[in-house]
């Protein structure tokens, strides 16, 4: 394994000659390295003056060196070399990441990279952003002699955000997957009984903080799945206990029916995190149920809790839809029907639900197209029905602007609310299929009422005794006002993506948006073998685009219908867009080579 050190004023003959070797690799002939060598060399008196360190394998070899080179707020990266035989190994990756993470505990807040032309791909992949402004070395003795001209690239060193800090104190987490078993407590007719799809989202575990050190699955997961997601996230040392379940819902008894299990996760001294609070969870992780402290999961007793917020007047860019609650399938048929009568649309909800589940959009087209109200109705699950006033989109605005945002928060423990942010979902015909987080996401004209209304509803949540993570969903209307429709008291789509960003920014520097696509169709059922080649394809062709690719939910690939959850990452939209619709290509094109699916 390879770690990096502090490098040794006695070393710096051997350094220098590490260096001279992997200029070499290059093909340079000898007239350009002999240019070089003054500016390239490393003298006794520069490994502290220039922070140089170097990677040193299990033999005790060293393979690599880097320095760390100015003061803050500016800095540079003034060496990254690595050993010819140890190219390809990810030697270069670990030390460009210490340098990233040295540059933020001393204040750095822009490093400047002069790249050799043929490292420029790496850089690139390490998200570092070119930039016009030219190479400080490019009219060097070097440069002119070999008639090379280095490429300039800066990176933004930012510490890990506030929040994520205080989400598991910075430190690692272990996440339990218990997305079938959250689910199961609210027995909704909606929600599937087998909770199959629930044992496909608990894969998302993996990014329940944004470095776990175990996770703990229902199901089991392909190994080359998590080899490429710790790759691509800079993880080590992440324990998977995976295939826990085969039917059953209950992942945290499940793992308290392994006391050997048990003990190691819950005597490991880090925050256990589950995608939801459930009264098996509280026996595993010795927290007392608060019995109630779900109960604005109900969509009605959310609308109730929003109604008293809006109540003291302080929220003039929210507007509350109307909501009933109705007393049985005909009285919900007849008030259907009179809505339609008068050319209103019409929100039909379940109590509870999960990403659109038990919630259907009926315009009066769609409600004459099936037959009218009872037709309707008759075509729905059963259990209790709200219906609700439906809220008008964003054309009247004349943009194209957002039509679903959320904002995410967490209650810690001791009952304060942290704000995370807001996020933008796609959602079709009422259901969620995925969302963006990241700067400028939001449009302004929503951010400053999303924000305030999203921290009320954390602190009356706070102020209920709920603690853990929470959301509110909104809708835009043709006004410019947010309408909230639902929170939701667990981790979602996007706090995975929150998650991944504040990883990012932490390991390749400050600016990600993050997208999470809950499914992207596989053209055809693959053999583990070759989705871990699918995906490892992704990677690359998203790199070459300067975005990240990241599987989240591999375990979809093998039903009978195929499908893939992903996140990718990029700093600009045009990229993040390009990266999205590059994997839907590739992930659909893959049926070729294998036939009808």
């Amino acid at each position: 394994m390879v770690k990096v050190r502090a490098a040794r004023p006695a070393e710096a003959e051997d350094l220098t000659g590490l260096v001279m070797r992997s200029k070499a690799h290059w093909g340079y002939d000898a007239a350009f390295l002999a240019a070089c060598a003054p500016e390239l060399r490393i003298r006794a008196g520069d490994v502290t003056a220039r922070r140089v360190v170097v990677a040193e394998n299990g033999r005790g070899e060293v393979v690599g060196v880097a320095s760390l080179e100015g003061t803050p707020p500016r800095a540079e990266l003034g060496l990254l070399f690595v050993e010819p035989s140890a190219v390809g190994q990810g030697v270069g990756r670990l030390l460009y990441r210490d340098v990233l993470r040295r540059a933020v505990e001393l204040g750095v807040r822009r490093l400047v990279i002069d790249s050799d032309p043929h490292a420029t791909g790496f850089y690139r992949a390490m998200g570092a952003v070119p930039v016009a402004e030219p190479a400080a070395s490019a009219a060097s003795p070097a440069a002119e002699a070999g008639g090379t001209a280095l490429v300039r690239f800066e990176a933004a060193p930012v510490p890990l955000a506030d929040w994520a800090r205080a989400w598991t104190g910075g430190g690692r987490a272990v996440h339990l997957g218990n997305v079938g078993e959250f689910n199961a407590q609210f027995a909704d007719a909606t929600l599937d009984r087998e909770q199959r799809p629930a044992h496909h989202y608990a894969c998302l575990a993996a990014f329940y903080s944004p470095h776990p050190a175990a996770l703990v699955l229902p199901r089991p997961v392909p190994r080359g799945w998590t080899e490429l997601v710790c790759r691509q996230l800079g993880w080590t040392g992440v324990e998977v206990y995976d295939g826990l379940l085969d039917a059953d819902p209950g992942l945290a008894e499940a793992v308290r029916a392994r006391p050997a299990l048990a003990a190691l996760l819950t005597g490991s001294g880090l925050p256990l995190v589950p995608w939801g609070r459930t009264r098996a969870f509280g026996r595993l992780a010795g927290r007392p149920w608060r019995d109630g402290e779900l109960r604005y999961e109900s969509k009605s007793a959310a609308h109730g809790l929003f109604g008293r917020i809006l109540a003291d007047g302080g929220h003039p860019g929210i507007v509350l839809p109307r909501q009933w609650r109705v007393d049985g399938r005909w009285a919900a048929a007849r008030m259907l029907a009179a809505r339609t009568r008068a050319g209103e649309s019409t929100v039909l909800k379940s109590e509870h639900g999960v990403g659109g589940s038990g919630t259907t959009v009926l315009t009066p087209a769609r409600v004459r197209a099936a037959g009218g109200a009872r037709a309707v109705l008759r075509r729905l699950p059963r259990g209790p029905l709200l219906v609700e006033e439906y809220v008008g989109g964003a054309a009247s605005r004349g943009d194209e602007g957002p039509r679903d945002l959320t904002y995410d928060g967490f209650v810690d423990e001791a009952g304060r609310a942290h704000e995370v942010g807001g996020a933008v979902m796609e959602v079709a015909d009422g259901c969620y299929r995925g969302a963006t987080v990241g700067p400028g996401v939001v449009p302004g004209w929503a951010e400053k009422s999303l924000i305030a209304f999203g921290a009320a509803v954390g602190r009356e949540l706070a102020d209920s005794g709920y603690r853990g993570w929470f959301d509110v969903d909104f809708v835009a209307d043709g006004t410019g006002r947010l309408a909230p429709t639902e929170t939701n008291l667990r981790l979602t789509g996007p706090s995975i993506a929150f998650m991944v960003a504040a990883r990012l920014d932490a390991l390749r520097g400050a600016g990600h948006l993050v997208r999470i696509v809950d499914r992207v169709e596989l053209g055809a059922r693959l053999p583990e073998a070759q989705l871990d080649e699918l995906c490892a394809a992704l990677a690359r062709g998203c790199a070459e685009l300067g975005a990240v690719f990241v599987p989240a939910i591999p375990t979809g690939a093998f039903e009978p219908a195929p499908w893939l959850g992903v996140l990718v990452a990029a700093r600009g939209r045009e990229v993040l867009d390009a990266a999205e619709a590059l994997v839907r290509a590739e992930a659909l094109a893959v049926g070729a080579m294998f036939g009808p699916t």
